[in-house]
């Protein structure tokens, strides 16, 4: 799934900026690919956040919007990934090859782009950039920020955790500690406080910026699941991107009853976890894809608007998968915080609260 682009591709195909791609140790699943309507002229270019497209999680979420414009839009698409400990200079040159190769949008998976999204764009005032989970006041108007109310799935999950956990102790995991990730944290331990007020929460981070390694080492999430598993933790839901997979094994190899919930796709349906499916409570579905398909569509319409759009729990762009039927028996607890937040009535909070 993750291979680097070969030389004698770029050669073949005479762009230099796939070349480029592969100088900077971009990785694509097919070279430049198009779909079925390839004449359309659309061409994206996505750089994808460490982990690329095979984490299970978030990465794959995006991948799935880019895939349904190449197959309903036409699209033709090239696909790049940020590596661990890599610079600003790299995320900037990968940003450039995509514009380089005549890819327009070009999507940016992930807040550690912001930076090199800001300066890129601003070079190239022609070009259509989309960044996830990000935006910046600096950011050129040619740049639009899809973002998502993660703090309001985040305390669906905690309602879920608390609903199900028999030790009244539960975990959360983050990839990276950092503001974004922070607002998972929130949430969750405001639904978990929301059902059963003395709960325990343990909470650990696997990393923290500028190191976002925390992402991508399924060894640390496994690691740190086991340590609140032995905490007493009967419940643990990890907001790590690939990492997570590692916790998700954890809990499905302990003794006993124990749950995961998962983050970003419904983790309970992806191949690479479907061992450990039974041990999958449900997961907090952020649907990147939705936000992704949409933006290119604007794009091949002529009707992109810059600034910062927003998805949260009432228009769809965050909820809990049902997947296996785990959470059937406490619909109705879900349902209501569910309306009372969509109502106004809960105000979940976006930073860890004390």
């Amino acid at each position: 799934m993750r291979r680097s682009l070969k030389l004698a591709a770029a050669v073949l195909s005479g762009s230099l900026g796939i070349a480029s791609l592969a100088a900077c140790g971009a990785k694509s699943t097919d070279n430049t690919t198009a779909g079925a309507g390839g004449g359309s002229g659309l061409k994206v270019g996505m750089a994808y956040d460490i982990g690329g497209r095979g984490d299970q999680s978030f990465n794959d979420s995006a991948a799935r919007g880019l895939d349904q414009a190449k197959s309903e839009l036409g699209a033709t698409i090239n696909e790049a990934e940020a590596k661990s400990g890599e610079s600003e200079a790299d995320k900037e040159q990968r940003l450039k090859s995509l514009v380089t190769g005549g890819f327009n949008p070009v999507i940016a998976v992930g807040f550690i782009y912001q930076d090199a999204v800001n300066k890129v764009a601003k070079d190239n005032p022609n070009v259509k950039f989309a960044i996830i989970d990000s935006s910046s006041p600096d950011q050129p108007s040619n740049v639009t920020s899809l973002t998502f109310s993660e703090e309001q799935g985040s305390f669906l999950a905690g309602v879920a955790a608390a609903n199900k956990s028999k030790t009244k102790h539960v975990g959360f995991i983050g990839g990276v500690q950092s503001e974004l990730i922070k607002k998972f944290e929130a949430g969750y331990v405001a639904g978990a406080k929301s059902v059963t007020p003395d709960i325990q929460v343990e909470v650990t981070y696997l990393s923290t910026p500028p190191d976002n390694t925390g992402f991508a080492d399924p060894g640390k999430g496994k690691q740190a699941a086991q340590g609140q598993l032995d905490k007493g933790a009967d419940v643990i839901y990890s907001a790590a991107g690939s990492s997570g997979s590692g916790a998700i094994e954890a809990v499905a190899t302990a003794t006993g009853s124990k749950w995961a919930i998962g983050v970003d796709s419904d983790q309970a349906t992806q191949p690479a976890l479907a061992k450990y499916k039974d041990h999958i409570l449900t997961s907090m579905v952020k649907n990147v894809n939705t936000a992704v398909f949409s933006f290119i569509k604007s794009a091949k319409d002529g009707n992109v608007q810059g600034g910062v759009k927003n998805f949260d729990l009432k228009d769809g762009g965050v909820s809990l998968a049902t997947t296996g039927g785990y959470i059937d028996d406490i619909k109705a607890k879900i349902d209501a915080a569910t309306q009372q937040i969509t109502s106004g009535a809960t105000k979940v909070p976006t930073a860890p609260q004390g």
